[in-house]
């Protein structure tokens, strides 16, 4: 999944916002093209102050003239689907004393306040629901938005139900479910075709209700893809937040993040979708490959056994113990990849802590020997039997991609250049067959794209046909053999190498 957030720019008038969209897709559309390229998501800016009543939601402020309905209307004509941010806070004084049956009450009898979530809406009422929580997300929906972030949440649970927990108690009425009632409701209205995050941080409350949950505070991390990744993709698709595509992390976010099948979202500021060559690090993650962790716990479980202070905590003010840390606690991610054709493992390495790496501690047969590629260097690093001492981490990416394939006695497939899976994103079909190497790989327009192939010592130079008569170049270094396909149009190729 692929999510673009305008959330880093204050925009002073409507036509700013639509000429930057216009920009992003168009980019976009050109060079990341049949990568996974799904949502923009609009954050928060568009409502009207106070926050509270559904028409404060659903008519956006002056900055917006052609409406929600027009906005969304216009990001789905440039080819991708709209998201929009909200919250379940309610800051309108005036509106909720006026209502006063649709709040928590208070110790004084009036309308309980929060921290971040204002006067808090009783989730027990139903007439809350139909009347505060109801109209606006049938109305997004309507007015064609696909996507939902819902923020506020922790604030709603701890300074709203948790910490007026004798009402619910005198009421007779579970805290929890009034919670979950809240988004049970958000989530019928939206539709399940539509995805829905809950944000921020871990959300036990509402397994089955989400999509989706950010599991951290603002800001990447990496962590949290460790402490809570029993979780991905099982429970819901962990969201670690944003990535920002800066020289020092566009590289290591991008490819934990994809590595992991976690949600992606990128939000960085228009102009540098249009020239800057920060944007390579995400069309070679993209698309997220569907993942499924390996084992059912934690590898790193010193936050997630906290979870159950999420029904006691009472502020949501900063990282609660179980909330994911932005800190790293592992540098390494590893992704096993299973095709009919054959079986590798993709490495993400992303410091410098794990100078040896054991076969044994990665799952591949010590003794075996293994070829060993690195994909953001494009490098050939040899063959390895036991262990394999990494090289040091190139400062241009700061991270490192290690494809692991067992070594066979004919000319096999190192990697390609599309994507960090080395082939699993794109090759359709792969054989050894009658002394000839054949692949079917998916081809992106104006997009280079570059096999790489292991030859033994002692093979011939090969006989190379493209289907549908492809151009391409090749050339060989040592045992790597690297051909070069050029497309100009998104294709599907038939590649054929024949030895004698």
């Amino acid at each position: 999944m692929f999510q673009k957030g305008v959330t880093d720019r204050v925009y002073s008038n409507h036509s700013e916002l639509l000429a930057d969209i216009a920009a992003i897709t168009a980019q976009e559309t050109a060079a990341l093209a049949g990568e996974g390229v799904d949502y923009l998501q609009i954050d928060d800016g568009y409502q009207k102050f106070p926050i509270g009543l559904p028409d404060t939601w659903l008519h956006p402020n002056e900055k917006f003239p052609s409406g929600m309905d027009g906005l969304a209307s216009y990001i789905s004509t440039h080819g991708m689907r709209p998201g929009i941010w909200t919250n379940v806070s309610f800051a309108d004084s005036a509106a909720a004393w006026k209502n006063k049956a649709l709040f928590v009450k208070g110790a004084k009898g009036g309308p309980a306040i929060g921290n971040w979530v204002g006067y808090v809406m009783d989730g027990s009422n139903p007439e809350t629901i139909s009347k505060l929580i109801s109209p606006v997300y049938k109305g997004f929906r309507e007015q064609g938005w696909k996507y939902f972030k819902l923020d506020a949440l922790r604030h709603l649970r701890y300074e709203g139900y948790n910490a007026y927990a004798s009402y619910f108690r005198n009421k007779g009425y579970d805290r929890e479910k009034a919670f979950r009632h809240v988004v049970a409701e958000i989530r019928n209205q939206v539709g399940r075709e539509n995805f829905l995050l809950a944000c921020w941080g871990i959300r036990p409350e509402l397994v089955g209700l989400v999509d989706g949950c950010r599991i951290g505070n603002d800001g990447y991390s990496y962590a949290g893809l460790a402490q809570f990744n029993s979780w991905n993709n099982i429970i819901w698709r962990i969201d670690p937040d944003h990535i920002e595509l800066t020289p020092k992390e566009a590289w290591r976010s991008c490819t934990a993040t994809s590595i992991t099948g976690s949600v992606y979202m990128l939000t960085d500021k228009a102009e540098l979708y249009r020239n800057s060559p920060l944007i390579e690090a995400a069309r070679r993650t993209l698309p997220v490959l569907t993942t499924r962790p390996a084992q059912v716990y934690d590898v790193d479980p010193s936050v997630s056994a906290h979870i159950a202070m999420a029904a006691t905590e009472l502020s949501g003010s900063g990282p609660r113990p179980f909330d994911a840390s932005s800190s790293t606690t592992t540098g390494l991610f590893a992704l096993e990849i299973s095709k009919p054709w054959e079986n590798w493992m993709v490495l993400g390495r992303l410091d410098d802590r794990d100078r040896t790496l054991p076969f044994s501690e990665l799952g591949l047969e010590p003794t075996e020997d293994q070829l060993v590629f690195e994909f953001w260097t494009k490098r050939f690093l040899g063959t390895f039997r036991e262990k394999f001492d990494p090289p040091a981490i190139d400062s241009n990416f700061r991270c490192q991609v290690l494809c692991f394939r067992k070594k066979l006695d004919h000319p096999q497939l190192l990697a390609t250049n599309r994507h960090i899976s080395c082939g699993a994103a794109e090759i359709k079909e792969l054989q050894w067959t009658g002394n000839a190497l054949v692949g079917t790989s998916d081809l992106v327009a104006g997009d280079d794209y570059i096999i790489y192939i292991h030859e033994p010592v002692g093979s011939s130079d090969p006989k190379i046909d493209m289907s549908d008569g492809l151009p391409f170049t090749t050339s060989k270094t040592g045992a790597l053999r690297t051909i070069t396909v050029r497309s100009s149009g998104t294709t599907r190729c038939t590649w054929k190498l024949s030895y004698e």
